[in-house]
């Protein structure tokens, strides 16, 4: 038994070494075929690559066989074209040569015949000069005293008929011009026409009713007070019903006091630390007004690209006036009549435009600025970067003879708006003056913060600073200021000096 197990064993690995040995030669047999099939793909790879490589480079070829042939083409076209141009240049330049000499024929023929003018004009004068030797010979007088014997004779017998002549014709020249200027002007007038209205010092407030008038009086009239030192003007309250008037020569301290009365209305509570609020609010509102007053004057000029600094200081005089009449209305009549009588002569009219509005801004300033308005005028405008010709015209229009045809059209025009009836008023201008002397006077005292002239410059009250001035310096310096007062100026009745030193501490709880 053991026998025949050990004999199927010894045929089973017998059959298996057969079998692998077939196995192996079988997978032997199948890798020789994949090689031979891979080596034959690779071949055809291979010459598949090349004949594209062929038909590529003949591409190639053809394409820049193609290239060279229109390269070629251009070229001989450029040619061509070049050729056409030389042939047409070489025609040009021979035609030109053609000319040229023709040219110089011409002016050697000219120059020929000048020669022969010069000479016939030398035998003529030759001439000339030799017949009038033979007139002064015959006559027995030289050339000039034959026209002074002339002259003497026809002045003689005409004497009468050149002195008719004479004044016939001056006092022709003389209507016509007379009638010209009247022309010009009364157009310009024409359309120039404008209202006027003499400015006053004084200002109106309405009210709601009566009551009003003791909540702004306030308690022992402190609150009248506030508003009187804050402001620099005078409040006046009578029996007129719903009505308080503001007194005060400066324009600008009563628009002040008038918006901060209105505010104050408004808002009903009317007290010193509302008083000093509502003041500061009018204070700024009148600055942004004063600007657009500036910014409109030139908007209705047309004239633009000016500094807004400039613009400001224009705006000014909207609360300026001269002799009763608003400056500022005043500079734009001159501006506007000045353009119109320059349209009309032929001069410059942007240089009469712009004199005439800035004519008098030295005025906006001179309450400031050492020096007569003229040459604070002229003086501003060269700040601000304006030619000499219109700087001129803050001086010239003060001039008996500018010398300018543009100056004396501004002039002119300053006259013209100056004299209107009802335009300006004397004794106004010489109140408001002799208020501004009063100021002047204590302003230019140590110590002295400001000085308002209030009740028609009866009373003038100053305010000290409480650090320079203490209270005995106080009372010297309002006697300072008296004495000042009664050498200087000249006034009626008497003025009352009240000086004031506050001293005021502000702390803040937090």
């Amino acid at each position: 038994m053991f026998v025949i197990l050990v004999s199927v064993a010894v045929a089973l690995l017998a059959g298996g070494g057969v079998g692998a040995v077939v196995g192996i030669a079988i997978r032997k047999r199948m890798t020789s075929r994949q090689i031979a099939t891979a080596e034959a793909r690779a071949v055809q790879i291979l010459e598949d690559a090349k004949k594209r490589e062929r038909e590529f480079l003949l591409q190639a070829k053809e394409k820049g066989v193609k290239i060279v042939e229109e390269a070629k083409r251009d070229e001989a076209s450029r040619r061509k074209d070049l050729q056409e141009m030389q042939k047409r240049i070489e025609s040009r330049e021979t035609l030109f040569d053609h000319k040229l000499l023709e040219l110089q024929d011409k002016q050697t023929k000219l120059l020929e015949k000048t020669k022969d003018v010069d000479q016939l004009k030398q035998d003529i004068d030759k001439v000339k000069g030799e017949q009038i030797t033979k007139l002064e010979t015959i006559a027995g007088l030289d050339r000039t005293q034959a026209k002074e014997e002339l002259f003497k004779l026809v002045e003689e017998t005409e004497k009468d008929a050149i002195l008719s002549r004479i004044r016939k014709i001056e006092t022709e020249t003389s209507e016509e011009l007379e009638e010209k200027a009247r022309t010009i002007l009364s157009t310009a007038i024409q359309r120039m026409a404008a209202s006027h209205c003499v400015e006053t010092t004084t200002t109106a407030v309405s009210l709601p009713n009566d009551e009003m008038k003791g909540r702004v009086i306030g308690k022992e009239g402190r609150n009248i007070k506030a508003i009187e030192l804050l402001t620099g003007t005078e409040i006046i309250i009578d029996e007129t019903p719903n009505l308080i008037t503001i007194s005060g020569f400066s324009p600008i301290r009563r628009q002040i006091a008038k918006r901060s009365l209105d505010k104050l209305i408004a808002d009903g509570r009317i007290q010193p630390a509302k008083i000093e609020e509502a003041v500061e609010e009018a204070k700024k509102e009148l600055s942004v007004d004063i600007k657009k007053a500036g910014e409109d004057a030139l908007y209705q000029l047309g004239i633009t690209g000016v500094d807004p600094k400039l613009v400001q200081i224009l705006g000014r005089l909207k609360y300026r006036t001269s002799y009763g009449q608003n400056v500022l209305q005043h500079s734009l009549e001159v501006a506007n009549l000045a353009t119109v009588m320059a349209e009309e002569l032929g001069a410059n009219v942007a240089i009469c435009k712009k004199g005439g509005i800035f004519h008098d801004i030295g005025k906006a300033v001179d309450h400031d600025v050492q020096g007569s308005h003229p040459e604070i005028g002229y003086n501003i405008m060269k700040k601000f970067g304006f030619p000499e010709e219109i700087c001129y015209q803050s001086i010239g229009h003060h001039e008996d003879k500018p010398r300018t045809i543009e100056a004396i059209i501004v002039k002119a025009a300053d006259a013209i708006s100056g004299s209107r009836p009802g335009a300006r008023k004397d004794s106004l201008e010489q109140y408001v003056k002799r208020l501004e002397e009063l100021e002047a006077v204590a302003t230019t005292m140590p110590g002295v913060e400001k000085a308002y002239a209030i009740q028609a410059g009866r009373e003038l009250r100053v305010f000290v600073s409480p650090k320079s001035v203490d209270d005995f310096a106080a009372y010297r310096l309002a006697k300072d200021i008296a004495l000042r007062i009664e050498a200087e100026l000249h006034y009626p009745g008497e003025v009352r000096v009240t000086l004031i030193r506050e001293t005021r501490v502000i702390e803040y709880a937090r």
